[in-house]
């Protein structure tokens, strides 16, 4: 049994978790911790401060806020826990941050943790060189009204798994506006969209004279992202200290 920690337990995400755990007999909520410890009746403890919590832990799962990232690793490093990061939004300091702490615990982060954005992923850095002279590329994400930053992790994560296959020599454009906006061959646009339920939309185009390719991946729900955090969880509490990726768990 798996005794694991949700960070952003009464977060949307951190309920889908929760159901999620309960529903697998290899795992069980030791805790959770949220700023806001009563917004759900959960059958666990919920602490502001996870220091509050004295019991066993083999894993933290993150699904939390940025705001949270010092306190938590703080967290993990102190209990020697291994930690399982899916939150968005971090600056380049803060996943500096997450590499440094991977050096005393095992640290899987990644934007989305998804099987198939993740074979997505790896498509892209297999074959975007090979279409990049004759193709402008794009970038279309969707997601529901209530995600707070903008571009997506998942479309970042791609935008740079493009740009590292091209020797870095894009520049990303995030979204046009203005009556003088040609498009340069030297730039990966990026465009966000909002609105209703979506739990996550991404349509990578490569827009030729002659042809149009679409790669594209659609989240039906957000259960996809809290199972596959599951299987990075359980991998991970056997890992030996270290920086791991979803790539490094499904075996892309």
């Amino acid at each position: 049994m798996i005794n694991t920690a949700i960070y952003g337990a009464n977060g949307k995400m951190g309920q889908v978790l929760g159901k999620k755990i309960a529903e697998n007999p290899n795992f069980s909520v030791a805790c959770g911790v949220d700023k806001n410890t009563e917004k759900y009746q959960n059958n666990f403890p919920v602490y502001e401060n996870p220091d509050s919590y004295k019991g066993e832990l083999d894993l933290i799962i993150d699904f939390s806020h940025p705001s949270n990232l010092e306190q938590m690793l703080e967290f993990a490093k102190k209990r020697k826990v291994p930690t399982v990061i899916a939150t968005t939004g971090y600056s380049e300091q803060q996943i500096a941050s997450i590499k440094e702490a991977s050096s005393e615990i095992p640290v899987l982060y990644s934007p989305n943790m998804s099987l198939g954005v993740n074979i997505v992923n790896t498509i892209l850095s297999q074959y975007s060189k090979l279409l990049n002279d004759a193709h402008d590329i794009e970038i279309i994400e969707k997601h529901h009204n209530k995600k707070i930053d903008a571009p997506s992790g998942t479309a970042l994560l791609f935008a740079n798994t493009i740009n590292k296959a091209l020797d870095n020599s894009k520049e990303f454009n995030y979204g046009r506006e203005g009556k003088n906006c040609p498009r340069n061959d030297k730039e990966i646009g990026i465009h966000t969209v909002r609105g209703g339920a979506i739990s996550g939309e991404h349509n990578i185009i490569f827009a030729g004279d002659h042809e149009v390719i679409e790669i594209k991946h659609t989240a039906l729900s957000k259960d996809v992202f809290a199972l596959d955090a599951l299987k990075a969880g359980q991998t991970i509490v056997n890992m030996p200290v270290g920086f791991y990726t979803m790539q490094d768990i499904f075996n892309l």
